[in-house]
């Protein structure tokens, strides 16, 4: 079935769907991972936008159970250039356009990604939309360019889980906070603020043997506190971190008193709670295979990463750099000189991608055990 990609300036590229027919819109970004489709597909992270898979053929290992990042996928829609429909996996529950079909999201193939991805390094990531309805490029550009921009968009709020839920054995369990909450065992309690949370940095936390207790964005300061928590982790999650007041004043009084850690999404709400700036990157960095240099180590670590906004502490004091990305050099990692703080605007939790970074989450529990004792 024909289908056209429209961006906002007015380039354009005749396709076809593999999902049937539709229309769809957002913001679009490459991603340049020649595996991990799936664990993309399903990471909050990319709410509202349409990524482009730079590798030329997606779908061939199909679609697996273990692998998702989340309960659903999350894109606003799905650009390859070839897309495979008889997977060669035995763990395969079913193929790519089935599993796209059945959370409604739209998927072009056929179209230059190569042209593509070159014309968003060249010019930015922008608003486009993918139809089938619609086949006149002119209406389709002028639609996309109505499409909010990501700057100012709070969708962390809106990927966020609505109730709160403990973390055991891999799994999600509802909780009831109306009467308190009463943690098990003697591992150190802490409290994930979901503004988008990767199911594998959960898996990871409680593989270090943190007791996991997740709880919505919206939650107030003096309800966490009231939680009684050891630590604070604040998650990834998708949009513009200038956005989320909230998040950023409930951060600021938390990490006054508790060992606090932040990946992504999280690691810019902290850096504008100790006074950093955000600002939006050109194209972004989605991908997994992004140089990151360790400061304090000099060591080189290949690392996955999905952000399409910045931050920027040079004006802030008490903060150090502790990682740097080498394409760019932008800010990649921070620690605060005098609190329990670190964060990391890269993906640890390798998932999809290399796992050079996971001793982060070590080194949040050997932190918090410094700090705590437990």
């Amino acid at each position: 079935m024909k289908a056209i990609l429209a961006l906002e300036d007015g380039t354009w590229f005749e396709g076809e769907s593999f999902t049937g027919p539709g229309e769809t819109g957002g913001e679009a970004i490459f991603n340049t991972g020649m595996t991990g489709y799936q664990e993309v597909l399903t990471d909050p992270s990319y709410t509202g936008q349409m990524v482009c898979m730079t590798y030329p053929l997606i779908g061939n290992y199909g679609i697996t159970e273990e692998d998702i990042e989340s309960a659903k996928v999350h894109v606003a829609g799905f650009i390859v250039k070839e897309c495979c429909k008889k997977p060669s996996n035995w763990r395969s529950v079913m193929p790519l356009p089935e599993y796209l079909k059945q959370a409604g999201i739209m998927g072009i193939e056929g179209i230059d990604t190569r042209a593509l991805t070159r014309h968003l390094r060249l010019n930015g990531a922008m608003r486009g939309i993918i139809s089938t309805e619609e086949l006149d490029p002119a209406k389709l550009s002028a639609k996309a360019a109505g499409i909010p921009t990501m700057e100012g968009q709070n969708l962390a709020d809106k990927v966020s889980s609505d109730t709160a839920y403990a973390w055991k054995d891999g799994k999600a369990v509802p909780v009831n906070l109306d009467g308190g909450y009463e943690w098990t065992g003697k591992d150190p309690r802490v409290v994930v603020i979901d503004y988008g949370v990767k199911w594998n940095i959960l898996r990871l936390l409680e593989e270090q043997g943190f007791n996991v207790l997740v709880v919505p964005s919206s939650f107030k300061d003096e309800q966490i506190r009231a939680l009684k928590p050891d630590a604070v982790f604040l998650s990834n999650g998708p949009g513009d971190p200038a956005a989320l007041d909230h998040a950023v004043e409930t951060s600021r009084s938390l990490c006054e008193d508790y060992p606090t850690a932040g990946i992504c999404l999280g690691h810019q709400i902290l850096g504008l709670a100790l006074g950093g700036k955000a600002f939006k990157l050109k194209f972004g960095h989605h991908g997994c295979n992004h140089p990151v240099m360790d400061m304090e180590s000099k060591k080189i670590e290949i690392s996955s990463q999905n952000h399409g906004f910045c931050v920027d502490i040079s004006a802030c004091p008490d903060l150090k750099m502790t990682h740097k990305n080498l394409n760019d050099e932008t800010l990649e990692g921070f620690a605060h000189k005098t609190k329990p703080v670190i964060a990391i605007q890269f993906h640890p939790e390798a998932a999809p991608g290399p796992h050079d970074s996971c001793y982060f989450f070590a080194r949040f529990r050997n932190m918090v055990k410094e700090h705590t004792g437990k």
